[in-house]
């Protein structure tokens, strides 16, 4: 067989047309009974594709990834859906969607085409590993074997194991001297547990606020879960925090401390501490909550007060499971890879996706550099083929 591709993500599918692009017989073979089902599930609430902004490159952890995504960045994505007859309309935070939101369609697009360019498509095919130098698989007609000229590994990192991303894969490398990081979650919630006064605030989102762990600050919306906090407002510092920084909530992120101090002193110091935050600083119920929650006690300073408002420590239990990460960190080396995302190791075989040692942001970041690596590591395979 000239070119297998394990894994029917995004990066998958994407390594798969450039290798039929150029003119090569290409199987991918996919674990699950359907495709993309972690792409479909990122769809279910709004398929963010990518995004258009400024520095965007610079959202990625690792600069070898930015490079690969400055040849198929957010412009190329765009085209991409464009071309699979996809109409996209861009939000107001720069966010690209296509106009019906969901993923669905273009999925269904994409194997359509990919069925016209000859891709052969097997699913419910789950790799197993190596046998001497062919690749084995559990398969509905029984195990199977195969050895092919070029192969393309797009198998996703950890989170979300039940959509296909197990990382079960791990060992089988690692016995071939392919150097591979421990896997962490990214972009997850944060584990807290709260008080029984917070009960009836558990599922509200919290506005207005920001979030600030070290040097990173996230503006973003989070919400109040019964197991945590969660949401792009936390996801955008989740990093930060798994990596041992303190975690703090600024409540009037558009005051300094001093005229916040400045408004607490206005009242009449007979007023309730309570009445006073309301009625001075116009805290609504939720972020009074979070203030008793985090901030008791509290100073009855009005500038010590201003300073606990505009830093209330967040006091968690550290990050949700990595099985419940929106995505991972950790993954094959850049060095166990050349510039062509070829293993060092596996000679002619190569690696795209999830699977590489990377991390971003959601908001269009994950899935741009999936297809980016894709797109980097399905022309290298076509390459190493040669002409078809």
């Amino acid at each position: 067989m000239p070119a297998l591709v394990i894994g029917g993500g995004p990066a998958g599918l994407m390594a798969a047309e450039e290798l039929a692009r150029a003119g090569h017989r290409v199987v991918v073979v996919e674990a699950k009974p359907t495709l993309a089902r972690k792409f479909l599930m990122a769809g279910k609430s709004g398929l963010n594709l990518t995004r258009d902004q400024a520095g965007f490159v610079d959202h990625y952890s690792a600069g070898w990834i930015a490079e690969i995504v400055r040849g198929f960045g957010p412009d190329q994505v765009k085209d991409f859906a464009r071309g699979l007859g996809i109409e996209l309309f861009t939000g107001s935070t720069g966010r690209v969607f296509p106009t019906g939101m969901k993923a669905s369609p273009m999925l269904r697009a994409w194997i359509a085409r990919l069925g016209g360019m000859g891709v052969e498509l097997r699913t419910r095919w789950r790799w197993t590993g190596y046998e001497g130098a062919a690749l084995a698989f559990d398969t509905p007609q029984g195990p199977a074997r195969i050895t092919a000229q070029t192969t393309v590994l797009a198998l996703g990192g950890a989170s979300w194991p039940r959509l296909g991303s197990d990382a079960a894969w791990v060992p089988w490398l690692a016995a071939q001297g392919v150097e591979i990081a421990p896997f962490r979650p990214a972009n997850m919630g944060l584990i807290i547990d709260w008080s029984p006064h917070m009960a009836p605030y558990l599922g509200q989102p919290v506005k207005g606020a920001t979030l600030v762990a070290g040097t990173e600050i996230s503006r973003g919306e989070f919400v109040l879960s019964a197991r945590g906090i969660e949401g792009g407002g936390v996801y955008a510092i989740a990093a930060a925090v798994r990596d041992g920084a303190p975690l703090a909530v600024d409540l009037m992120p558009d005051l300094g401390p001093e005229e916040i101090a400045h408004r607490l002193a206005r009242l009449p110091a007979r007023e309730s501490l309570s009445n006073r935050l309301r009625k001075a600083l116009r805290l609504d119920p939720l972020k009074l909550a979070l203030l008793n929650e985090w901030g008791r006690p509290l100073p009855a300073d009005p500038l010590a007060l201003a300073r606990r408002i505009k830093a209330l420590p967040v006091r968690h239990a550290g990050p949700r499971p990595l099985a419940e990460a929106i995505s991972s960190a950790g993954g094959v080396t850049r060095a166990a890879l050349t510039d062509a995302l070829e293993l060092t190791a596996l000679p002619g075989t190569f690696a795209a996706g999830e699977m590489l040692d990377w991390e971003a942001p959601t908001g269009g970041y994950l899935l741009t550099a999936c297809l980016a690596t894709g797109r980097h590591a399905g022309r290298a395979a076509a390459r190493h083929l040669g002409p078809g």
